[in-house]
């Protein structure tokens, strides 16, 4: 094949060349030599090419996002343990963390982190294992500079290392499986599918406009962001009435496992898993317009979650522990406990809604709106953190014991096992702008909102959990089609304590400042992110 492509172009070549008295033959020669080089680069890499089809199954991408932020927080209050007592020669034992006018000691300042960087590298895997199943994978390494421990102090929800948020919070220089699924499609040749695997659920719509990348997951990002494992069984609805893109999926997974790993064996394990399921529907997707309808529920919910955490020096002191524990921070200052934290209780059920509606005009602009919706039903059953959005039941004390610190016990039942409803908006939009485009954004939860979002990446929590106001603005500037620089900021205004926490009363901000309410983990009045980042896609 080869040697007849030579011999036609080289006829080709020598056509114009009987006619042109000026080209001789030793020029003729040396275009045939060149052309033949060029036929030998192009058959080389076109064998390498089918060498790559025949051997290799599964294909690799990826990107990788270097980010700089600038964190700054304003009135971060830390009060102390509503239940310390003091020894008072006049009064006996008396709470010695109160002011004289009735209001809790506490601490409130500011917090500058004038420069954190961080890499993220996501290597996404595909692969063909037959005509109608395919297998996806995503492998995740998130961290910040000069920190590969993986754990972090616990000083939020945010600062522990669990299944569920891995991919979104900073966990150290190695890989981890973001997600890794089968899809099974058009089963005996019909419109349904089955997937199962760890599930698609981070960066869904509409958040992959902040993210300048395609749709990244299956759920509305409004509700979830977070990683769980899970079967899916969809129906190409749109098959049947017209509309293009409709698709129908059921949902199913488990948020926590009870028993394995937890110490079963000593028969001390009393918790039944979390069971996810519902459906998330893609009502119409055409390519310009999107509509997507979600509702679903997690069942059992627990206290907390698998992981690991490191101790802060504050909680050594906590009374009751082995006196030995709270000697360490003045011994060694600076050296945390590393425990493994589960699950204590089952805290009751939570169920969520969502509905949004993003467009792609013609001219470039993008623009969306989402509204989201959550319930919660506690069980009444309450961790030392406290229940289903609700607190436990104040300590109960007794007399002292020999060392004169008092003896108290929590009830393990919270305050209240009233339904809390909550709601979120969430909107934006995305326009041209020389050399990119430019985006806003804004959203607000109320007072009981808890979705399922946590594994967002924004360093100060994620955004979209908030109980409050958050306001972003970004200039994405395309330097190429596979790289962009992203300059940013976001503006978080807190009205409600433990944003993204399933646990504990949200108080209200102004009240924890005052001194009327009591916040065990720190509270942040506002706080703001100031970003810039550069990312290549390969």
């Amino acid at each position: 094949m080869r040697t007849m492509l030579i011999v036609l172009l080289a006829a080709l070549f020598a056509a114009p060349t009987v006619a042109m008295a000026e080209v001789t033959s030793a020029e003729l020669q040396k275009q045939i030599e060149e052309l033949t080089e060029e036929l030998e680069d192009i058959s080389s890499r076109l064998d390498t090419a089918e060498r790559h089809t025949a051997t290799d199954r599964i294909s690799f991408s990826g990107d990788m996002r270097v980010k700089a932020d600038s964190l700054h927080y304003q009135d971060i209050t830390v009060g102390q343990f509503p239940f310390l007592l003091d020894d008072n020669p006049a009064f006996g034992l008396e709470p010695v963390n109160f002011n004289p006018d009735g209001t809790i000691k506490r601490e409130t300042g500011d917090l500058d982190n004038d420069i954190l960087y961080t890499t993220r590298l996501r290597l996404n895997m595909k692969a063909k294992v037959y005509n109608n199943v395919n297998f996806s994978g995503r492998l995740s390494m998130y961290k910040n500079w000069g920190d590969s421990s993986g754990v972090k102090v616990f000083d939020s929800f945010n600062g522990f290392t669990q299944d569920g948020t891995n991919s979104g919070n900073t966990t150290g220089d190695w890989l981890r499986v973001e997600r890794a699924y089968f899809d099974w499609k058009d089963i005996g040749g019909s419109n349904f599918y089955l997937s199962i695997g760890r599930r698609p659920s981070t960066y869904g719509p509409p958040t992959q406009y902040r993210e300048n990348e395609l749709r990244g997951g299956t759920p509305t990002g409004h509700l979830v962001n977070f990683n769980f494992d899970g079967i899916t069984v969809g129906y190409k609805l749109g098959e049947h009435t017209g509309i293009e893109g409709q698709t129908v999926r059921f949902c199913y997974g488990q948020g926590y496992e009870s028993e394995w790993g937890n110490g079963e064996l000593f028969n001390q394990v009393e918790l039944d898993d979390t069971h996810l399921g519902g459906f998330n529907i893609d009502a119409w997707n055409d390519g310009t317009n999107f509509l997507q309808l979600t509702a679903f529920a997690a069942l059992d919910v627990t206290d907390g979650f698998k992981g690991l955490v490191a101790i802060p020096d504050q909680f050594l002191g906590f009374p009751g522990l082995d006196p030995a524990f709270s000697t360490v921070p003045q011994a060694f200052p600076g050296f945390n406990f590393v425990t493994r934290m589960q699950a204590r209780e089952n805290i009751g059920d939570i169920y969520l809604g969502a509905i949004g509606f993003a467009r792609e005009e013609m001219n470039g602009v993008n623009w969306f709106t989402s509204l989201g919706w959550t319930r919660t039903d506690p069980s009444g059953a309450a961790g030392p953190f406290g229940g289903l959005l609700n607190d436990q039941e104040f300590f109960n004390f007794g007399d002292p014991d020999q060392d004169g610190i008092p003896n108290f016990a929590p009830t393990g039942r919270t305050v209240s096992v009233d339904e809390e409803d909550g709601w979120s908006v969430y909107a934006g939009i995305q326009v041209p702008a020389p050399m990119g485009k430019l985006g806003l954004e804004y959203n607000y939860g109320s007072q009981y909102w808890i979705p399922f979002t946590q594994s967002q990446d924004d360093v100060i929590g994620s955004k979209l959990a908030t109980r409050g106001h958050v306001g972003e603005a970004y200039y994405i500037f395309e330097v190429n089609p596979r790289m962009f620089i992203k300059l940013g900021g976001l503006y978080y205004d807190y009205e409600y304590t433990g944003s993204g926490a399933p646990v504990g009363e949200p108080k209200d901000i102004d009240d924890v400042i005052a001194g009327k309410e009591f916040s065990l983990l720190p509270a942040v009045d506002t706080a703001y992110d100031i970003n810039t980042s550069l990312t290549i896609k390969f």
